[in-house]
């Protein structure tokens, strides 16, 4: 227990809102632990570039709330790990979590990347969207939290052929360890926060788009990667053709996959409209020359400081805004340039535009394991698979009593509001474990090897 005492809380997931839901609470005295699935915390928002309306730098917004995560004493954070199981009732949960070998010590290791100058496998980054190789030991991203490898067993050479441990060999303290086994832990709890973010559609089922057949069409998501001083270009806007020119003229069409009942998916994804604006003015801002078009079927500029964000674009960064829905993208096959085929509404003709490259802004959609983790915490999913509030005037409540969710896993939102859902998802897990009581004698995490 913690000096404040009052029973402790899990939150599943470790990005912005699953942060602010953390802190929130470990700043009242409550004990907390964290989990999330992949080797470092972070969530999406370490893939952008900047935030909108300000244009700041996300990261440098970011890592001082993972540090600060990482590093509370009412804090542990737990990650590479899965909620594998839930029962007990609200005020007297008990999870277990799968903490997955990373095969790396985490005591021991110093972050130093010796072991992945050497390691001979290259495979995509999950991070940098495919836009360039990590190694089968890696860090996630730069800025890592915890700054410790991972062996990644499915392309590791030694685990797939018995041979290399070049790894092994590199370290120069001993932290790498093929032998580690999963471990289980058991903890008890009075509420649980699931703040477990989204994924991004890959649109490669649009065929008139050409997305996955022209290179140069790309989603808003690997853009942001490109346009990213981290990135695989080192921030230099570049196609994705054999000729890895700067395109100067940039097409953006909203809602590919969104607002679409062939897909299933009528829901606005809440930041699309705002997202290609600022990909827009990140363009200009790097080559004055651009020339940025931006396709829209409704201008959803709701939030604090849009609107005067979207007129900005237009007057300062010559953006062009086209409430048109492309019908089709043809590439010429020589030089790779596009043709957006459009039916323009206000002339009431359809109308064709050439650009170097056109930006995809994909839906957002639920985590593709949002089913599986509704199974094990025993509550439901609306009809897209966002977790389900049973009454709007409780948003942060699910359907199962003590287990509470923040973030885009309920429905889509933006980097403030999930910041302002995490708040209030904390302060519900405050009530419900002071109305039900401190968990006395509860075992902070009982490790179980298995």
């Amino acid at each position: 227990m913690t000096d404040g005492g009052g029973g402790e809380v899990l939150v599943i997931g470790g990005g912005i809102a699953g942060f602010q839901a953390a802190l929130d609470l470990a700043a009242a005295g409550i004990k907390v632990h964290m989990v999330e699935k992949s080797p470092s915390i972070g969530g999406r928002m370490a893939q952008l570039d900047k935030t909108f309306p300000t244009n700041d730098c996300a990261i440098c917004i970011l890592a001082p709330k993972m540090i600060e995560t990482y590093g509370h004493r009412n804090i542990d954070v737990m990650t590479y790990s899965e909620v594998k199981s839930v029962s007990g009732t609200v005020g007297d949960f008990t999870v277990e979590v799968l903490r997955k070998p990373r095969y790396v010590d985490e005591d021991k290791c110093t972050g130093c990347g010796a072991c992945m100058e050497k390691c001979p496998k290259k495979v995509p980054s999950e991070f940098d969207m495919g836009l360039r190789e990590r190694r089968a030991i890696y860090f996630p991203f730069a800025q890592s939290v915890p700054r410790v490898a991972t062996i990644d067993e499915a392309n590791c050479i030694y685990f797939k052929t018995g041979k290399c441990k070049i790894c092994a060999k590199t370290c120069q303290v001993g932290a790498i360890d093929h032998d580690m086994k999963p471990e289980v832990v058991t903890l008890e709890v009075g509420a649980i926060i699931v703040a477990t973010g989204y994924d991004v559609y890959m649109p490669y089922d649009i065929e008139e788009y050409g997305y996955g057949r022209y290179p140069n069409v790309v989603t808003a998501m690997e853009f942001e990667r490109i346009i990213n001083a981290a990135g695989p270009t080192s921030g230099h806007l570049e196609r994705l053709s054999e000729d890895r020119r700067r395109p100067r003229r940039l097409a953006f069409i909203q809602c590919v996959g969104a607002r679409d009942v062939r897909k299933d998916r009528p829901y606005c994804c809440a930041v699309c409209c705002m997202h290609s604006t600022k990909e827009a003015m990140l363009a200009r801002e790097h080559y004055p020359d651009t020339e940025s078009w931006v396709f829209y079927t409704d201008m959803r500029a709701f939030g604090k400081g849009f609107y005067e964000y979207v007129k900005r674009g237009e007057r300062d960064y010559g953006i062009r805004y086209i409430r048109a829905k492309p019908g089709e993208i043809l590439e010429d096959p020589e030089t790779k340039d596009l043709r957006v085929h459009y039916s323009d509404r206000e002339a009431r003709e359809v109308k064709a535009l050439d650009v170097e490259m056109v930006i995809l802004a994909t839906a957002l959609v639920p985590r593709k394991d949002a089913p599986e983790l509704a199974k094990v915490l025993g509550v439901e999913l609306d009809e897209y698979n966002f977790f389900r509030a049973p009454d709007e005037l409780a948003p942060t409540d699910t359907t199962r009593e003590g287990v509470f969710m923040a973030g885009y896993c309920q429905k889509p939102m933006d980097i403030p509001d999930a910041v302002a859902h995490g708040s209030a998802a904390a302060a519900r897990a405050m009530e419900t474990i002071a109305v039900h009581g401190a968990r006395t004698g509860a075992k902070g995490g009982q490790v179980v090897r298995t």
